[in-house]
C-alpha cells in the first residue's frame, strides 16, 4: 500500500446500516478519535449515515453520545397515509437540521457520502452533494415501511438494499485504506421456528448486499449477534456504544502497525 501525496495513507471509514444498533458506530468513533487513528473520509448507510454525517459535520463526541442515546421512534418517525409507507421520516430530517444546521454534503469538514437505493432503477446511488438532512433521511427510509424520499425526480430509499457496508463509496472519496464497521452480524433464533429462519435469512441478505464486508481492509464486527435492531432505549444505546468501543479497541494495535509502519 502506497502513501498518499501527503506521505500518509489516506484512511476512510464505512459505516453500515443497523437500525437501533447505530450507536455502536459512536463507540467505534470514540476509540478511533481517542487513539489518534486518522479518519480522512466517511461513507454511511442508514443508521451509519446518521452517525457519519454528525461526525463529519464536527459534532463533538459527547454530543454524539447524547444524540445516539436520545434517538428513538418518537422523535424521528411520524404516521403517514399508507400510500408508499407506514411511517415518514420528516421528523428525522428536522432533527438533523436542528443538530447540525442547514448543510450541504459538500459543506462538511470531513468528506462524506451516503448511499441510497434508486427504487425506479434498482441501483445504488452515492450522494456526495445536496442537502445533507434529506440525503440522510433517504438512506434511512426502509422500503415498504418508511416512505421513500423524492430527490430530483427519483424515489430513494434505504441504501442497505443494495450496499449495506459502503466500502466502494469510501474508496470513491479517495481512501487508500478502508475500515468497515458491520452491524448486520447474523443470528439464527431457532426457537422461533420458521420466523427465526426467515429472520436469519433477511439479516444475511442485507449483510451480503454490496459485498462490502468482504472488501474492507479492516473489518470491525462488534459482538452484537442476537441483539435487538428495534430497541432505541437509552440503556440499550449505551450498551451498544460500549460494545462498539470494545470492538474498536481490539483492532487498534493492528491499525497502528499498518498506518504507522
Amino acid at each position: 500500500m502506497m502513501p498518499s501525496k501527503n506521505g500518509r495513507i489516506r484512511v476512510g471509514l464505512a459505516l453500515s446500516g443497523g437500525v437501533a444498533r447505530g450507536p455502536v458506530h459512536v463507540g467505534v468513533l470514540s476509540v478511533l478519535e481517542r487513539e489518534g487513528i486518522p479518519i480522512d473520509c466517511v461513507a454511511g448507510v442508514s443508521a451509519g449515515s446518521v452517525v457519519g454525517a454528525a461526525y463529519c459535520a464536527g459534532l463533538p463526541m459527547p454530543n454524539m453520545r447524547e444524540m445516539a442515546a436520545n434517538l428513538g421512534w418518537r422523535n424521528v418517525a411520524n404516521l403517514t397515509w399508507p400510500r408508499h409507507g407506514l411511517l415518514g421520516f420528516d421528523k428525522m430530517e428536522k432533527l438533523i437540521v436542528d443538530l447540525l444546521g442547514e448543510l450541504d454534503i459538500c459543506d462538511l469538514a470531513i468528506p462524506f457520502a451516503t448511499v441510497v437505493t434508486d427504487l425506479d432503477l434498482g441501483e445504488q446511488v452515492v450522494l456526495r452533494k445536496g442537502r445533507l438532512a434529506t440525503a440522510v433521511r433517504a438512506s434511512c427510509s426502509v422500503p415498504g415501511f418508511i416512505t421513500p424520499v423524492e430527490i430530483d425526480g427519483h424515489s430513494y430509499c434505504d441504501g442497505g438494499v443494495v450496499d449495506n457496508l459502503p466500502v466502494d463509496a469510501v474508496r470513491q472519496l479517495g481512501a487508500d485504506f478502508v475500515i468497515g464497521v458491520d452491524l448486520f452480524v447474523p443470528h439464527y433464533p431457532r426457537r422461533l421456528g420458521p420466523l427465526g429462519a426467515g429472520t436469519a435469512a433477511i439479516q444475511t441478505l442485507v449483510r451480503q448486499s454490496g459485498g462490502g464486508f468482504k472488501d474492507a481492509d479492516c473489518l470491525i464486527q462488534p459482538e452484537i449477534s442476537g441483539h435487538s435492531y428495534l430497541d432505541f432505549s437509552r440503556k440499550k444505546s449505551e450498551q451498544y456504544i460500549a460494545l462498539g468501543a470494545a470492538a474498536a479497541q481490539k483492532v487498534v494495535p493492528s491499525l497502528r502497525a499498518i498506518l504507522n509502519p
